[in-house]
């Protein structure tokens, strides 16, 4: 009789380390967008990997960091709150930082769990002796579980990291059929691949200002075509003709490469319409929050 495992993994670190990549490379999904911009994910995402009678619940964080807006506070929160009765823990760093007050802060908080260290980006380091250096810095921090040295750009180290993921798993039924590889709606899946490519084409200071609201999504009776409507949110008019462009052709560029991913998803055609709407100062008002989904 074989013995099922199945716990709930818990993706943590700064903004921008790669904890996003990271959870797409295990998964072999494009699941959490990815960007070169801090604090692309606000919101919990949930992962599943199945594999024989192993299966590993990801969640993939917000970046810490010290909030300036409600929606800031928000994304902290959401932090604190996926990490608490977690089965593991990942601490994502990159290998040419040094260690701030937020992942210490992280790892007081995960008192008790089981922690892994991944240090990303370790091509961009000198030689093995740099390595050996900040693995022997950050053991004096905090007395982890297991040190992972990766490149997931470079799918390097990655499958060394899973496999010691699943060393800490204990026995217990899975959650989710085989065939899940994430707990979230379609909607909100399609809303932050827009947002993506809101934050790849726009200038630095907008995609922040930005969000994605899904209208409408309906499959047409024939199952060939999905029409979707989705709304972008800003925060002033200069920033909405921004989005929309000259001629409307930021806004096209953004909805041909978004539904390009939306495709793949959903695995349909789909007719994607995108509309821009301001709403002024939307990232300190609770209420409109509350209607995007950072509740």
């Amino acid at each position: 009789m074989n013995i099922s495992h199945s716990g709930f993994v818990a993706i943590v670190g700064r903004p921008n380390v790669g904890k996003s990549t990271l959870l797409n490379a295990v998964l072999g999904e494009k699941l959490a967008i990815v960007s070169a911009k801090p604090q692309t994910t606000r919101n919990k995402i949930t992962g599943v990997l199945t594999e024989g009678e192993m299966q590993l619940v990801f969640l993939d964080t917000p970046g810490m960091h010290k909030p300036r807006t409600r929606l800031g506070e928000h994304m902290v929160k959401t932090v604190k709150e996926s990490i608490v009765d977690v089965d593991v823990a990942i601490l994502v760093i990159e290998a040419k930082q040094q260690e701030n007050p937020a992942e210490i802060e992280l790892l007081q908080k995960l008192a008790g769990v089981p922690v892994i260290l991944a240090i990303n980006k370790i091509d961009l380091l000198e030689d093995k002796a740099a390595l050996l250096n900040i693995i022997t810095h950050w053991s004096r921090l905090f007395n982890f579980t297991a040190v992972v040295p990766i490149s997931v750009q470079k799918m390097d180290g990655v499958s060394n990291l899973v496999a010691e993921i699943k060393k800490l798993i204990p026995e217990g039924p899975q959650y989710y059929p085989d065939d899940i590889f994430t707990t979230d709606t379609e909607r909100a899946v399609v809303a932050e691949i827009i947002r993506e490519k809101l934050l790849n084409l726009l200038e630095e200071e907008i995609p922040h200002g930005t969000a994605v609201s899904i209208e409408k999504m309906h499959e047409r009776e024939n199952g060939e075509m999905i029409d979707i409507e989705a709304t972008i949110y800003c925060e002033k008019e200069s920033h909405k003709g921004m989005i929309i462009g000259k001629g409307g052709s930021m806004l096209k560029k953004a909805g041909i490469l978004s539904r390009t991913d939306i495709e793949r998803l959903l695995d349909c055609h789909v007719n994607l319409k995108l509309w821009v709407k301001v709403k002024d100062d939307w990232r300190n008002r609770e209420g409109i929050l509350k209607t995007l989904g950072y509740n």
